[in-house]
This record gives C-alpha cells, sequence and structure tokens, in this order.
C-alpha cells in the first residue's frame, strides 16, 4: 500500500474547515457506526439523541448506517429514513446534536445481500446484483448473528426503484434537519456489490465493464446530489477492504473509475476507508495517493488512525478530515482528548455494542472539566 503523503499543508486536525456547503468545527469526524438500538418502525431509539449530543464536537457526525427502504434492512434494529415517524424520531436527534452547535449528515444503506429473510416482506429472499450469497453475518432479533440468506439477482426493472428510494431517503434526511447524507457505497453492501467482480456477474448495462459495475453507485449518487445538492453530499467506499465478503480481481483500476465518475458530480466529501475494515491497512496493495489525486474535493480517511498518524495525515496534505469509529464509541468528549493529548476510555464488553439501552452507550465517562492531562494512551484502531 502506498503510504507517502502529498505536499505538506498549513492546516491542522485541529482547524475548522469547509466541506462543500457544511461548516466544521475541526477535521475530526465520528464515523457511522451500527449500534442496533432503534425503536418500534426502526425509529430512533430513546437514547440517541443524547448518544448523538455528547458527541456535536466532532467537526462532523456521520449517523449510523440507516435504511432507505424496508426491503434495504439487513440487521435487526437499525434506524430507517423512509417514514414520517422515523424523521419525527431523527428530528430529535438532529435538534439535539444543532443545540450543542454540531454539524451532522446520515449514512444512508441498502444491505443488499448482506441480509436474511427475516428482514424481507413474505420472507422473501434479499436483493443482490447477482444471485451470489455473502458468506458473512448479519444480526437477527432473539439469534444474534446467524449467516446471511442466499438472495436473488434484481430484475434491470427495479433497479430505478432503488435510485428513487436512495433519493427519497435523502429527501427525508433533510427534512429530519440533517446538514447532509453519505451514501454507503463500501462494505459488501449493495452498491459496493455493484461494483465488485466477485459479487456482480450480470451481463447488462450494470454489469461487466468496469464503466458499468460502476454505474449504480453513479447513479445513485447523481440522483440524491439532485434531490438535496451535491454540496450536502458526501460518498464512502472501501476499495480493498473484504467486509461483507467483497472482493474484486482489480481493485485499483474500478477505484480509479469510481473516483473519476464521482468527481464530476462535486461531492461535499469523499470517504475512503483504507485497508481492511477494522484490520490491517496493508492487506492489498493499493496507491491512495494515485485515487486521491484524481478527486477534486475534500478528501476523509478512516481505518487504525491513531492522534499522531490522524495530525500527521492532515499537516502532510494526505487528508482533509479523519473519520474515528470506536475511539468515539468510547470518548463522547474525543476531540478534546485528542487536543489535550489526553488518556483514553477503554471500550466496555463486547455485548454493549449492539444493542441494549444506555450502558455502553450514553455512559462512558468524560474527562473532568477542569482537567488538563497530558498523557496519551494509544488508542485502538478505528
Amino acid at each position: 500500500m502506498n503510504t507517502f503523503a502529498r505536499s505538506p499543508s498549513a492546516s491542522t486536525l485541529f482547524d475548522p474547515m469547509t466541506a462543500g456547503a457544511l461548516r466544521l468545527a475541526n477535521r475530526i469526524v465520528m464515523a457511522p457506526l451500527t449500534r442496533n438500538r432503534a425503536g418500534q418502525g426502526l425509529v430512533p431509539g430513546p437514547f440517541a439523541a443524547e448518544y448523538y449530543a455528547q458527541r456535536a464536537t466532532a467537526g462532523l457526525i456521520i449517523a449510523e448506517a440507516t435504511q432507505i427502504s424496508a426491503q434495504a434492512q439487513g440487521y435487526a434494529d437499525t434506524p430507517g429514513c423512509y417514514t414520517d415517524d422515523q424523521v419525527a424520531g431523527w428530528k430529535k436527534v438532529t435538534a439535539a446534536v444543532h443545540a450543542k452547535g454540531g454539524t451532522m449528515v446520515v449514512q444512508l444503506w441498502h444491505t443488499g445481500r448482506v441480509s436474511h429473510t427475516s428482514f424481507q416482506q413474505d420472507g422473501g429472499a434479499p436483493v443482490a446484483p447477482s444471485a451470489i450469497r455473502a458468506h458473512t453475518k448479519t444480526f437477527v432479533a432473539v439469534q444474534g448473528f446467524v449467516d446471511c440468506s442466499m438472495p436473488r439477482a434484481l430484475d434491470l426493472e427495479e433497479i430505478p426503484g432503488i435510485i428513487a428510494d436512495f433519493r427519497n431517503a435523502a429527501k427525508r434526511a433533510i427534512e429530519a434537519g440533517f446538514d447532509g447524507v453519505e451514501i454507503h457505497g463500501a462494505h459488501g453492501y449493495l452498491l459496493d456489490a455493484f461494483l465488485r467482480d466477485g459479487t456482480n456477474h450480470r451481463t447488462d448495462r450494470y454489469g461487466g465493464s468496469v464503466e458499468n459495475r460502476a454505474r449504480l453507485l453513479n447513479e445513485v449518487s447523481e440522483a440524491c446530489a439532485a434531490e438535496i445538492g451535491a454540496d450536502r453530499l458526501g460518498v464512502r467506499i472501501s476499495p480493498v477492504s473484504t467486509a461483507g465478503d467483497s472482493k474484486d480481481s482489480h481493485p485499483q483500476a474500478l477505484f480509479n473509475r469510481v473516483v473519476d465518475d464521482l468527481n464530476h458530480i462535486g461531492l461535499a466529501y469523499l470517504h475512503v476507508v483504507e485497508g481492511d475494515t477494522g484490520g490491517a491497512r496493508d492487506n492489498i496493495a493499493f496507491d491512495y495517493v494515485a485515487l486521491h489525486d484524481r478527486f477534486d474535493g475534500v478528501w476523509m480517511v478512516n481505518n487504525g488512525y491513531n492522534r499522531q498518524m490522524a495530525m500527521d495525515a492532515v499537516s502532510q496534505g494526505s487528508a482533509d478530515l479523519v473519520s474515528f469509529g470506536r475511539l468515539f464509541m468510547a470518548n463522547p468528549d474525543l476531540v478534546r482528548r485528542l487536543f489535550e493529548n489526553a488518556p483514553l476510555n477503554a471500550l466496555m464488553a463486547p455485548e454493549t455494542f449492539y444493542g441494549g439501552g444506555a450502558h455502553g452507550y450514553t455512559d462512558y465517562p468524560f474527562l473532568d472539566p477542569k482537567s488538563a492531562n497530558a498523557v496519551m494512551v494509544e488508542p485502538m484502531a478505528v
């Protein structure tokens, strides 16, 4: 993996910046974190407003991956953004974050083949570019983690409906008070599965060539940009991640094309997961600098960043923004802790990550308001 920096920047991790229409107090971003705490009707749960408001000092909060439709669900108790009740629930969250001076977008997803028949209408098969089962797990009520179900290939006539669902959810997100939207084009979910030759064996205009496989992500991005403005839209990609059983034989060529397509839209930012999600950053040789050079906008990086790495990435010009996942889960005041080089909270037990109530969600401690710590604990990977 190429890790050489671009030309140095005068900016620091703690400086404000603009990303499209988004005004950010610093370059530290809360990455989207699935927590499986939505309530009845897949409305954000009772503690969600407090959870996100606690973390409002982030330059940008990206809310957890959120369904664009009932069909899009792949995990238990993950929220949606397509019904009136869901929009009303999110309004409470965005109001709480804005009251604390924060900026917040929502990540919209369709999980595709990373799903289970129990989430689908009448127990039907999940949808995918091709009928290829994902060799990974999903999270369902009662049983917990189970194997994903065998999907069916989307008919060509169904694809415009998927694009329309993304566009509608983006519109509803703005109604809910979000400052923008991030499209989840990563981690083996529907849009990412269309990109990759390991999961897309179609022979129509959405399969075969790199151009065809990149078409759906591009069309979804264009539709959402037309609805809410490109300056309020971000996209997340994970070029070499194996999450969701994703694989491609030529990821560099594929994502060169993906970034070329997205660059023409004028996005607020592009969010790039480097290496294997939650794992090695050098799992597959990949030239991120070459990818960055193809994009004219704000470049956000993720995966395994600690304080020094993040500061170096921004000061050396290899990133404009750095997103942190697990560190924000355990440290609601992460911005302050990074700024003061202060100790970090340890993550609570794994059973608090997915599902449950306030414990392991809103009860991580803050630093003493009167303290000024200067001892750094090496953080865990994002």
